[in-house]
């Protein structure tokens, strides 16, 4: 391959009222597929092997290119560091208990990772168990699992390296600290269930060099490690060749009479397997093969095995299940669905049951007793979010963490019994909290739709259409976005600024049913939703146009890049983040194969005509007067891989032919977001919002109060 990326792009940075800029000239072949009868190019699909000597090339120059505009703005620094300042304050994370000691997890400010401390008393700081920060040099290997066995005599503890979704686990001593030889590979989404002296978990088998972050993940098993042992003297447990994309999720009731397996092919829905352990027959009973409902294990009292789970409730409802006599027919129901709220949570506080609700994006908490008679509401600080909660089947105590958009998490304990909530930790944060307010607004969508959104701004700020704008999307997997702190959003607050998210059908807001209509053909919704809010924010005088920016991830990614060649004519800015933005190929990588139950797939006939007239790479043109975009995504990305965003922005900067930047920053030894370390997390998003005010033609006043 000829050099195709050429010192003269470090010439190009202009600014935005200048001529169009010069792009890296990336190489194109001739591939067509036929879908149904419809030839669909593919030009650049070299660039979906991430580990080519070609690729390495185009990143080094997209890079290079993106790295010289930001270079240029002249208050990037400044923001940067007003955003290391703002970090550099502890925060505590939810204590929980086993045996005799707490543990939790503290970060004095800086640290790019989280560490672990044990304690047998919360009034004083415990000593520390596990710090992450000295797996490696640049703190981009991250702690992932942490679970303690029941007799908390071991942990097992899960570590990913530089942000790949590939994990190790490893045994440590409670007592006296040691690492112990267990050293297990080839892990990916897999729980820790303890059992006697190991734990169950699932693996694949060890991939191809060349395949280690982009190849199709198959034939997961379910295994039992004994502690102290090496993985090739696992037990398998339980495998199905014949369904290769299946997985296997391991829990243990507590009384460690059961073996829970909860059986995914998708991100919706699972089927559900139960082994009774205290027999020593290896027959394992399936109770659920439809992968029509979702059924999440909380625990067991008495044989009688607790699930929440939406069937036949959109809304999700609370059940028991006998393990003796589990066909559907004698299930019970212990808590009915609430028709206004959406059961999130369960957990076990000695005789009584916790359940955490959202009502409208907002969390509430309800305590029953264990046959499902309402108790009373554990009252939370304001409108906001559970981030975290912890109890015991043996225990009145209960830690719960508490976050809104003007909050940094706080952690309490609360007392069953005398019904009390008490403060633990709040953190100190160079920020005046007090001085913004939130609202939520319900909006109407295309359709007619009443879709809900939370607005943050400071009080009483003048909305006069001029204000620096940032909305924020998700919509999809039947997950809710809520109000939660985010250290990042504060410089656009300080600034002046809105920051918006939108709770867009296709996420759990409002149960399945919201999920659903943002799914499979319903994905225009998604899209129609995100739209009517920015037409809502102009339209009441939030913003402009001029200054208005939308910035989403993974799923978020793919609903930027699509509502961006819907209505270029909307925003100012389009930030997608390790985006699906292939939604042709995104099933033949990694677990893509897992996401064909929310989008569909191409090799469905009628579901590939609808996939292409979304898809952010098929529907680029050259005709479009684009914002300024910058995409993001990182080389270890082994969940949405990167060739979704190199692919994206190679026939981005081919096809248009404004003179806005269009741009993309490709992080190294990181992944898709989980365990980043704080200072790559401050450098990334110090450059977003540079990028942001100076295409808004915004100066910021630095931090500065």
């Amino acid at each position: 391959m000829k050099k195709i990326f050429l010192l003269s792009l470090l010439f190009a940075i202009v600014s935005c009222n200048q001529q169009k800029m010069e792009y890296p000239e990336t190489k194109k072949d001739n591939i067509v597929d036929n879908y149904f009868g419809v030839e669909v190019s593919d030009p650049y699909r070299w660039l979906e092997d991430d580990r080519s000597e070609e690729t390495a090339e185009w990143v080094k120059a997209e890079n290079d290119l993106t790295f010289s505009y930001l270079d240029q703005i002249p208050y990037r620094k400044d923001i940067r560091d007003r955003l290391e300042k703002l970090w550099n304050f502890a925060r505590m994370g939810t204590p929980f208990k086993k045996g005799d000691y707490y543990f939790y997890s503290l970060n004095n400010g800086l640290q790019n990772q989280n560490v672990m401390y044990k304690t047998t008393d919360l009034n004083e700081k415990g000593e520390i168990f596990l710090d992450p920060n000295t797996f490696s040099d640049d703190g981009t290997v991250a702690l992932t699992n942490f679970s303690v066995s029941k007799d908390a005599k071991y942990v097992g503890y899960g570590i990913a390296r530089a942000g790949s979704d590939w994990n190790e686990f490893l045994v440590k001593d409670v007592e006296t600290g040691e690492l112990l030889p267990d050293q297990l590979q080839w892990i990916k989404f897999s729980t820790l269930a303890w059992y006697k002296n190991g734990f169950f978990y699932s693996r694949y088998e060890k991939p191809s060099d060349a395949s280690v972050l982009s190849g199709l993940n198959e034939n997961n098993k379910l295994y039992y490690h004994v502690v102290g042992t090496s993985q090739e003297q696992d037990k398998l447990i339980y495998e199905d060749p014949e369904n290769p994309g299946w997985s296997f999720r391991a829990q243990v009731s507590e009384d460690e009479k059961y073996l829970i397996i909860s059986v995914v092919e998708s991100t919706s829905g699972n089927g559900l397997y139960f082994k009774d352990l205290t027999k020593k027959s290896d027959e394992i009973q399936k109770v659920v093969e439809d992968f029509e409902s979702d059924y999440y294990f909380i625990g067991a009292i008495e044989d009688q095995l607790y699930f929440l789970t939406n069937h036949d409730a959109p809304m999700y409802k609370l059940i028991t299940i006998d393990p003796q006599n589990p066909s559907m027919e004698n299930w019970k129901n212990i808590v009915d669905e609430n028709e206004n709220q959406v059961l999130k949570s369960c957990s076990f506080a000695k005789a009584n049951l916790i359940l955490e609700y959202e009502k409208d994006a907002r969390s509430l908490i309800e305590i029953y007793s264990q046959n499902g008679e309402f108790i009373r509401e554990l009252e939370l600080p304001g409108i906001g979010s559970l981030a975290g909660l912890s109890s015991k089947e043996d225990s009145n105590e209960v830690f719960y963490s508490y976050t809104s958009f003007n909050v940094p998490t706080e952690v309490y304990s609360y007392d069953t019994e005398s019904f009390k909530s008490e403060l633990i930790f709040r953190p100190e944060v160079d920020f005046d909290v007090d001085n913004y307010v939130t609202e939520q607004i319900f909006y109407e969508s295309k359709d007619g739709t009443k879709v809900p959104m939370f607005v943050v701004h400071k009080k009483g700020l003048k909305l006069d259409g001029k204000r620096p704008t940032l909305l924020y999307g998700y919509g999809g997997f039947n997950i809710t976005y809520t109000p939660s702190f985010s250290v990042n959003n504060l410089i656009l607050l300080e600034n002046d600024g809105v920051y918006v998210l939108a709770n867009i059908r296709g996420g759990g807001e409002y149960g399945e049913k919201w999920h659903e209509a943002g799914t499979l053909l319903n994905k225009q919704n998604v899209f129609d939703d995100f739209i009517s809010a920015a037409e809502y924010l102009i339209d009441n005088k939030y913003t402009s146009q001029k200054r208005l920016a939308i910035y989403g991830g993974s799923n978020g990614g793919l609903l930027v890049g699509a509502v961006t060649n819907q209505r270029p004519d909307l925003f100012a800015v389009a930030m997608p983040a390790v985006g699906v933005m292939d939604m042709l190929r995104f099933h033949k990588f990694t677990i893509g194969h897992y996401w064909v139950s929310d989008y569909g797939s191409s090799e469905n006939e009628e579901q590939f005509h609808y996939l292409k007239n979304y898809s952010p790479i098929h529907n680029i043109s050259e005709e479009a007067k684009y914002p300024a975009i910058l995409v993001t995504t990182a080389d270890h990305d082994d969940r949405v891989v990167p060739a979704h965003s190199f692919k994206y922005i190679a026939t981005l900067q081919e096809k248009y032919k404004g003179k806005n930047p269009v741009l993309i920053r490709i992080e190294t030894n990181a992944g898709h977001g989980a365990g980043k370390p704080i200072s790559k997390t401050i450098d990334e998003y110090a450059d977003k919002w540079a990028f942001t005010f100076y295409n808004m033609k915004v100066t910021p006043i630095y931090g500065k109060k």
